[in-house]
């Protein structure tokens, strides 16, 4: 679908008052729909001075840390080719560290307990050395691993030399070879090439500026180093709503943008979580994913609403003054509400055969409702108590998709005559009637029944 201009001015209205709040010298983003950019737009100039070379949206911006969801795509494609479990500690794939002993999930999670940052100076603004030095410094933990969050650059630096020793190459070559390219993100670099924007700090009670240092942050690049233009960060991001040209497996992906680690902060509620490499938003029972980005004279956003799959990219070539993330989630925002998604109207297309299993149940004095939805048996409504979808999974099998019996196995016994006595969930037993004495209640039901 084409965006509405009114919709196009309202979203530019949006970017130009958030460029002028935040006093940042250039502002570009991108919405994406569908898997297709929808809308790209950028506001002031690169240099942010008046008459400068105005920003737009093939303008390259760094990424800072959105470059973590790539490397962590890159680890996750060699567990699904089975070179490595997500159990694995660390030595067993890079050795001689004092970081052995942390799974590959709790560096992907920011689970660890690894030092934050480096042992030597600013590494952001600083030129990088190599893997032995960064180890040799040296690095370590600073809590018990699985113990709480601690977000961690060191801990992706680890696993960008997981995965350069994995190939044989660097970590870089990895990701373009397997990532950019099948997707056709040719403007994403790990320095700036062709049209760029200057990271640039603006001085906080005047209106001047100075321009920040840019470098090879060598063994810590994986942490950070990408740059990319509103085009290419917007094609990661219909990636990161599912359309992911088969680089990686749907499974893979929605297992990475499961909270697996919560980010508590005191005083605040739980919003926030990280998945495999990807940050994991929850505000008011909603999700959604991505990550956020900054290095010295850059910001960087990228949020999608894993319901509907719109998503938004911001790129600001400033060290501080505008919270790209909360943008993007403003910007998706925007969208639903001016050019809402169209609804699809609703067709039968159930499975008669399981008319029989539809209907109300009773866990003991409990009642519960099963619906066939679909591919799917219902029973409850997921997200509310222990309510659940489940998938077919062979003759009168199937397996639980939500919550409490996610995973866990359903299985309809029937009478002699195939009719279905009782559902058996997980050891649960679900009767037509409370607590049926026909349908083999575990414990039995007491000779005198109800009284």
């Amino acid at each position: 679908m084409d965006i509405d201009p009114s919709t196009a001015r309202s979203l530019h209205h949006t970017l130009a008052a958030e460029q002028r709040r935040g006093r940042v010298p250039s502002l570009a983003a991108g919405l994406v729909r569908d898997g297709a950019l929808l809308w790209a737009d950028a506001v002031g100039t690169v240099d942010g001075r008046a008459g400068g070379v105005p920003a737009d949206p093939d303008t390259q911006y760094r990424m800072g840390s959105i470059t973590k969801t790539f490397v962590a795509v890159a680890v996750l494609r060699l567990r699904d080719a089975g070179r490595l479990d997500l159990d694995d500690r660390f030595e067993q794939h890079v050795p001689g560290t004092r970081l052995g002993g942390v799974t590959i999930a709790q560096l992907l999670s920011h689970g660890g307990g690894v030092q934050a940052e480096t042992n030597g100076p600013w590494w952001e603004r600083t030129p990088g050395g190599g893997w032995d030095e960064l180890v040799g410094s040296p690095v370590a933990q600073r809590f018990r691993a699985g113990r709480r969050f601690h977000y961690t650059n060191v801990g992706f630096a680890a696993l960008g030399q997981l995965v350069a020793r994995a190939h044989g190459v660097d970590w870089f070559e990895v990701v373009r070879r397997d990532l950019l390219d099948p997707l056709g993100m040719t403007r994403t670099t790990t320095r700036p090439t062709g049209r760029s924007a200057p990271g640039l700090a603006v001085h906080p009670f005047a209106d001047v500026l100075l321009p920040e240092p840019e470098h090879d942050a060598g063994a810590m690049a994986p942490a950070g180093q990408l740059w990319t233009t509103v085009g290419d960060l917007s094609r990661w991001a219909a990636f990161t709503a599912g359309d992911t040209a088969e680089v990686l497996a749907a499974d893979t992906l929605a297992e990475m943008v499961e909270p697996h680690t919560v980010a508590d902060e005191p005083g605040q509620p739980w919003t926030t979580a990280h998945g495999l490499g990807f940050q994991v938003w929850n505000v008011e029972g909603r999700r959604s994913a991505g990550h956020g980005g900054s290095m010295p004279g850059f910001l960087a956003g990228l949020r999608v609403d894993l319901e509907t799959g719109d998503g938004a990219v911001v790129l600001v070539n400033a060290t501080s003054g505008v919270a790209p993330v909360a943008l993007a989630a403003r910007l998706v925002g925007e969208l639903a509400e001016q050019a809402p998604k169209p609804v699809e109207p609703w067709h039968a297309a159930g499975d008669a055969s399981v008319l029989d299993l539809v209907g109300t149940w009773h866990w003991g004095p409990t009642v519960t409702v099963a619906r066939a939805v679909g591919e799917h048996l219902v029973l409850g409504e997921p997200g509310q108590a222990r309510g659940s979808r489940f998938a077919a999974a062979g003759p009168d099998a199937w397996v639980g998709l939500d919550g409490y019996y996610a995973g866990e196995p359903l299985r309809v016994v029937r009478r002699a005559d195939g009719s279905p006595s009782h559902l058996d969930l997980a050891s649960f037993r679900f009767t037509r009637t409370p607590y049926d004495p026909e349908a083999d209640v575990p414990g039995g039901v007491h000779d005198e029944g109800w009284r």
